[in-house]
């Protein structure tokens, strides 16, 4: 089906990471014009945008300065900018609860999660209130929908890019562009590098899949494909606020061995 993708600018925030590359890669293949945000993976965005004959843009999400230029530098690389793929977001490794946890690291974990998407949707909706159209599509996780134990700051931003700011942005949208949409999508378990050693591990993957019908890790394709589906008007003109989980079936996460 022709998602009539082709042409259009779509800015990636994160475009050089796992999820983010494939994204990239799955716009590009509908014949979108994409720009590649990054922050320190400078040599892998701009090899990609090479490639795909895209542009490589960098900007810190957690500045406000650096986020409000980057729509305007993402508009002048493409010549237009239709859809934001609101992809960058950081996982604090460690394990803490939350009476382990300073203040320090939830302040900064909410900067990395949810202020850098709020930054990136009113820098966008602020070109979109000049155009009077144009798509959001967020990403988020399965820790904002179930939870993640030992990482409460992070489920706590993602669980607002799934709840309350999705349904608010996709009802002030529709002030500035009568048809724009805005919809969020939560992966579940991904092979991306950074899972690569975790995944290798059959007790694990068998541990993190028990609550899913589909017994298997996600790939990054899973959710660009999905993500491209989203941004189409064509395929999902009629799709708004909506939380899709690209997760296998999951119900939960396994909280004690048996």
């Amino acid at each position: 089906m022709d998602t009539e993708l082709r042409g259009k600018g779509v800015l990636v925030t994160g475009g050089a990471g796992g999820i983010g590359s494939a994204l990239v890669r799955a716009f590009s293949e509908e014949g979108a014009k994409v720009a590649v945000h990054y922050n320190r993976s400078a040599d892998k965005a701009e090899a990609l945008a090479k490639e795909l004959g895209g542009a490589a843009l960098k900007a810190d999400l957690t500045s406000e300065a650096e986020v409000d230029a980057l729509v305007p530098a993402a508009v002048k690389a493409l010549g237009r900018l239709d859809v934001l793929v609101a992809n960058a977001g950081v996982w604090p490794p460690p394990d803490e609860a939350v009476w382990q946890m300073s203040l320090e690291r939830w302040r900064r974990t909410l900067a990395e999660n949810l202020d850098s998407v709020f930054l990136s949707c009113r820098a966008f909706l602020r070109h979109v209130a000049t155009t009077g159209t144009g798509n959001i599509v967020i990403i988020s996780s399965t820790a904002g929908l179930f939870g993640e134990a030992g990482h409460s700051d992070y489920a706590a931003a993602k669980g607002a890019l799934a709840s309350g700011f999705l349904k608010s942005l996709k009802n002030e949208i529709t002030r500035i562009a009568p048809l724009g949409r805005v919809n969020t999508v939560c992966p579940g378990w991904t092979a991306v590098e950074r899972h690569k050693d975790k995944l290798e591990n059959q007790a694990f993957i068998n541990r993190v899949t028990r609550t899913m019908p589909l017994r298997k890790v996600g790939r990054p394709e899973d959710v660009a494909r999905t993500v491209v589906s989203l941004a189409s008007d064509r395929i999902s003109g009629h799709v708004t606020g909506e939380v899709i989980t690209v997760a296998g079936g999951m119900e939960g996460r396994v909280l004690n061995e048996l």
